[in-house]
């Protein structure tokens, strides 16, 4: 299987950054108006788009080993041994992400941090 390149993976990263900045404005939103009315404690937007953030990658690599970005660029998460990934293995690639320092470990890894930590890689469909 050949490994996708830098373009594929940054156009993966903007469709799921577009669809995950769509859904944590609207949780935002609403926990806004629950905690004006219920007097809850207020959770800020960077907060709410991280837990968003792992909650979905966690849920769509988990079940379908891509992410919406990784379909529309016919890509998908495999091991080392270009087999499904494990549970842990998707978990450490969802918590990795939340720290927005993981691309730039590229030049030092040629992996983001994720893929590295995690020892998968995305290749082609």
């Amino acid at each position: 299987m050949n490994r996708v390149g830098i373009g594929t993976r940054t156009l993966n990263f903007l469709i799921d950054s577009a669809i995950i900045f769509v859904i944590t404005y609207i949780v935002n939103t609403g926990w806004v108006f629950y905690a004006q009315y219920y007097h809850v404690y207020y959770v800020q937007f960077p907060y709410i788009f991280m837990m968003v953030q792992f909650v979905y990658y966690l849920f769509f690599e988990l079940l379908f080993a891509r992410t919406p970005g990784k379909w529309l660029t016919y890509s998908k998460v495999v091991n080392a041994k270009d087999g499904r990934p494990s549970f842990i293995q998707f978990l450490v690639r969802s918590f990795i992400r939340i720290f927005p320092v993981d691309c730039f470990f590229i030049p030092f890894l040629d992996k983001t941090l994720h893929d590295y930590l995690s020892k998968t890689e995305v290749v082609e469909v």
